[in-house]
Formats: structure tokens, C-alpha cells, sequence
């Protein structure tokens, strides 16, 4: 059984025991678990449920390992001949989560 689930415009293919990295959003300190409940297709051995654009009832429960951060991006702004150079950086957080179960 897997889903296709919706988050911060990103979408992702989910079975249960996938691990995947969601960005970070604001949670109770003792928070478990996250619950996605922008399910756009549930697929089960062939027999699959299409949403329109949400599938009604379906949801995907994960449970929150731990905070990672991504790799780091570099910008570099360059200007030949003109004495301009600028370097910044950036490293996204993001969530990892592992998916404990999918509800049809």
C-alpha cells in the first residue's frame, strides 16, 4: 500500500516504514507524531482511490525521529571587472519522519 501525500507544495510517494524529510514547521515540544491529511491518490494492489483533488477520509500518520539540516547551498554574486563579489550560504531544516501507517 503506498499514498501520495501533499506538503509545503511539495508531493511525495509514502509506504509505511519510508523514511523522508518534510520541512520544518512549528510543533509542540512533546509532539510524537505528525498527521498529513492532504492525500492525493491511495493506492492498495492495483486498487487505487484518485482524489479530486483531496481524497475524503484518507490520511498518513508519521512519527518524528528527529531535526536534520540539508546541504549547503552557496550564492555567489559576480560582476567581472567591477570589483563586486558577494558569497552567502544556506542550509534548509527539515523534519525527518518515518511513516508509521496510511489510513484509507
Amino acid at each position: 500500500m503506498y499514498a501520495i501525500i501533499e506538503d509545503s507544495g511539495q508531493q511525495f510517494k509514502v509506504a509505511a516504514g519510508d523514511v523522508i524529510r518534510v520541512d520544518v514547521r512549528d510543533l509542540a515540544d512533546d509532539a510524537k507524531q505528525i498527521t498529513f491529511d492532504r492525500v492525493l491518490l491511495v493506492s492498495d494492489d492495483g486498487e487505487g482511490k484518485i482524489g479530486a483533488p483531496l481524497v475524503d477520509g484518507a490520511k498518513v500518520v508519521a512519527d518524528i525521529q528527529n531535526q536534520v539540516k540539508g546541504d549547503k547551498v552557496d550564492i555567489v554574486k559576480f560582476r567581472r571587472r567591477k570589483g563586486y563579489r558577494r558569497k552567502a550560504g544556506h542550509r534548509q531544516q527539515y523534519l525527518e519522519v518515518k511513516i508509521a501507517q496510511i489510513n484509507a
